[in-house]
């Protein structure tokens, strides 16, 4: 199946790239390489949750906004490429987790980002992955992420 056809069986919207919040480009491709820049659960402009994990924020609402993340990386890399169909693979995903100094499941929150990579690229979607807990992000966001894929 291809990643257009698993978009639209599993219902997804790509959205439209979210405005930059300030001097740098949502993507960038080099050769066969592009590279977002990190991306914010925005929908519409606007962050639906805001806070950190482990205290406003709950596992599973941190897993659905990575999710969202992922969703505006897509739509960074349809700035290069015509269609989804072009990635020949996903390389790597950083994710950066809000969150309390004791929380530890960052990696779990991540999973929302790789398990939703995995629905539409197959194993196209296998990628390298850090999960990092940080003590804010911009505008209260609780993730953010970052995508390394490669294109034909």
């Amino acid at each position: 199946m291809t990643p257009s056809e698993s978009i639209k069986n599993l219902g997804i919207l790509i959205p439209e790239v979210p405005k930059a919040l300030a001097i740098y480009v949502p993507s960038k491709r080099i050769g066969d390489t592009i590279y977002t820049s990190g991306q914010l659960p925005l929908v519409s402009g606007t962050l639906r949750k805001t806070g950190q994990l482990g205290s406003q924020i709950s596992l599973e609402d941190g897993k659905k906004e990575a999710e969202q993340c992922v969703l505006n990386a897509l739509a960074t890399l349809l700035l290069h490429i015509p269609s989804l169909d072009e990635v020949s693979e996903i390389v790597k995903l950083g994710v950066f987790v809000s969150s309390t100094p004791d929380f530890t499941d960052h990696h779990l929150v991540a999973n929302g980002a790789s398990e939703l990579i995995s629905k539409i690229f197959g194993e196209k979607g296998r990628h390298s992955r850090f999960a990092i807990g940080v003590s804010s992000l911009p505008l209260g966001a609780c993730v953010e992420l970052e995508m390394v894929a490669t294109v034909r």
